[in-house]
């Protein structure tokens, strides 16, 4: 008798029809995020995008790839899964949009231990609010269901975005000169990076996830979790106004790493770190961990998820604009002569 692939697929721990279930669940969800350039619809071998280019001179495409480390054990120990695809594609379009690019189109990764519809619907609903918030569309992915490899219950996300932008408006840190100011935008937690260390000096476990410090309002897990910012409406609506010279994602390697790669040579910058709010959870960490502020510096992003350089005459427009944006903008310091760098005190 010749045993039928789903059976055979199902004795080794890979459940087709629920492949299938999970493609349905998530339809909906990846069709909010259609914009006109979607052609087809979910299930071909290929996304397909028609971009409209014709208020481009010369359109440059520009991707980013990420994911979202190991904040997904955090995900796993709360059994929380309906914001962490939002970290997902904000890690990637935050990145793309530092050189003015507009996100196109999405793609995510997913892999399970074991394929659970109703997990795959939620995980993947938070990839959709994630493109929708930045404005492109999911248009393909992938889920693999992997057992053996992850535990049952566990998951890894990746994604990758491309976007596009007019070559003679790139953001590429060039004409940064002395004296340019940099503006900081806040945000809403630790983001997606710092994880590791995180959950070694709290202790993190179901019991410490449920804690409520005097510092916070809500518990340490619920904190750990509030999604990564997008900052890519902001960007792309403030640089109709405002020429944006630099663009920094401060994600891994916090302000030490990210802020030098916005600035061309001859440029540093000079950073007030008493110009923006310490955020609770920061000096919750620090002070557990008993880290120097330099280190700190050096791993997260501190309350500010990007940073940006602005002409000094544009500061009060680029200001009030992202205010009335949403935003929570500092002006944190100042480009000045010297080797590549960072300088903050």
């Amino acid at each position: 008798m010749i045993e039928s692939r789903s059976d055979a697929y199902a004795a080794a721990g890979v459940d087709i029809t629920a492949g299938y279930e999970s493609v349905q669940r998530i339809k909906k969800h990846v069709e909010s995020t259609f914009t006109p350039g979607v052609i087809g619809g979910l299930g071909g071998f290929g996304g397909l995008f028609m971009p409209d280019l014709q208020d481009m001179d010369e359109p440059v495409f520009v991707s980013g790839t990420d994911g979202v480390g190991t904040k997904l054990k955090i995900a796993f120990l709360m059994d929380k899964h309906d914001t962490i695809g939002i970290d997902c594609v904000a890690m990637c379009v935050n990145d793309i949009i530092c050189s003015g690019a507009k996100p196109l189109f999405f793609l995510d990764y997913l892999a399970l231990g074991k394929n659970s519809p109703s997990l795959v619907e939620k995980i993947v609903s938070g990839v959709a609010e994630g493109c929708r918030i930045s404005g492109c569309a999911l248009i393909g992915g992938e889920t693999a269901e992997m057992p053996g490899f992850y535990k049952e219950g566990e998951y890894d996300i990746a994604g990758f975005c491309v976007g596009v932008v007019d070559k003679r408006k790139i953001i590429d840190g060039s004409d940064i000169k002395a004296g340019d100011a940099i503006i900081g935008l806040a945000s809403s937690g630790v983001h997606s990076n710092g994880f590791s260390l995180i959950r070694k000096i709290l202790n993190v476990n179901r019991n410490t996830l449920s804690v409520r410090y005097d510092e916070l309002s809500c518990t340490l897990g619920e904190e750990l979790l509030k999604p990564t910012r997008i900052y890519v409406s902001a960007v792309l609506k403030l640089s109709r106004s405002v020429r944006i010279k630099g663009l920094s994602h401060i994600t891994g390697g916090g302000f030490y790493e990210n802020i030098p790669r916005m600035l061309p040579e001859g440029i540093r910058a000079s950073i007030d770190t008493h110009s923006f709010p310490s955020l609770p959870i920061f000096e919750i960490i620090q002070k557990k961990g008993n880290i120097s502020s330099r280190d700190m510096f050096n791993t997260f992003n501190m309350g500010l998820g990007l940073a940006m350089v602005v002409d000094s005459a544009d500061v009060g427009t680029a200001m009030c604009t992202l205010t009335q944006l949403g935003e929570h903008p500092y002006l944190i310091g100042t480009c000045i002569e010297g080797d590549p760098g960072v300088d903050l005190w």
